[in-house]
């Protein structure tokens, strides 16, 4: 007889919400869902959940501009970021995917100092169609340097579940945040055409993508190298559990960021450039031969 039918229902639905959360990681994204898999089963878990919540905000904003659907689509992006309070506090969602969110974030300290700037900048995407630089530096903090502060926070967290980890994470705050920001730069300047035509939006400030030079784009990549050469500097310092996994994204977008630089500028404008499979798989495969360093 199962004497304890609550708890075994609650490890069932968050086995369900977690499940559901690696779905959305392994369907959308070939680049981390190839690297996480270095990871050991409980911490990649861990960083598909937050990846899921992070799909599921895209979802709502990326869509063609339509004047007419922007109030629905922020009522959307509100009702999310509501539940995802509410799991914060009450540790349960009707949303798998916030659920899942909510098991890692609860886990792992990550709060609403992380979040509301995440939905911040999702808010931007529905209305914001150039940016300024200041625009610019609030929206790649809030949709990509966060997410990488939370991925930190995980990897800490696994490493020593019930120590203090407070001096290390913030030792290891600039590296995230720059991975976090060259991982989007990188998909801005490749996504620039898609970006432009079909979402009418322009990420870079002060440039028209109808008239990116070859000089825009050199510029652009310099600054994305600068980004991942602060990046690879804090990789030795992660936790052996970690380091594999993101050694093998963080050349993954290295290759990718050598790749648009040997692009010519007139194709970046036309064209989304892509890394081959067989490449992803190769830097995967070195990652996991050489290990952790």
């Amino acid at each position: 007889m199962n004497t304890h039918p609550s708890h075994d229902r609650d490890l069932l639905y968050d086995t369900v919400a977690q499940r559901s959360a690696a779905l959305v990681i392994s369907a959308y994204s070939s680049s981390f869902g190839l690297a996480s898999r270095l990871l050991p089963r409980p911490l990649r878990a861990h960083i598909a959940n937050l990846y899921a919540l992070v799909r599921l905000a895209d979802e709502i904003v990326d869509q063609p501009p339509s004047p007419s659907a922007i109030p629905a689509r922020s009522r959307a992006l509100d009702e999310l970021q509501a539940q995802t309070h509410r799991v914060l506090a009450e540790g349960h969602s009707t949303n798998l995917v916030v659920h899942a969110f909510g098991i890692t974030a609860n886990d792992c300290g990550i709060d609403s100092s992380l979040i509301d700037p995440f939905f911040t900048s999702m808010r931007m995407d529905l209305h914001l169609v150039t940016n300024t630089p200041e625009t610019f530096a609030e929206y790649v903090y809030g949709s990509a340097e966060v997410v990488g502060l939370m991925c930190l926070r995980a990897f800490l967290r696994h490493e020593d579940p019930h120590g203090d980890f407070q001096a290390r994470y913030a030792a290891l705050t600039p590296g995230a945040r720059a991975l976090g920001a060259a991982f989007q730069k990188v998909n801005f300047l490749r996504d620039l055409a898609d970006d432009h035509g079909r979402l009418g939006r322009s990420y870079f400030p002060g440039l028209d993508p109808n008239e990116l030079t070859e000089a825009d784009k050199q510029q652009l990549v310099d600054d994305i190298d600068t980004d991942l050469a602060t990046a690879a500097s804090a990789i030795p310092e992660l936790p052996t559990s970690s380091r594999r996994a993101v050694l093998a994204a963080h050349a993954t977008f290295a290759e990718l960021s050598a790749l648009l630089r040997r692009t010519p500028a007139s194709t970046i404008r036309t064209t989304r450039v892509r890394v081959p499979a067989y490449v992803k798989v190769r830097r995967v495969t070195r990652a996991l031969l050489e290990g952790p360093r």
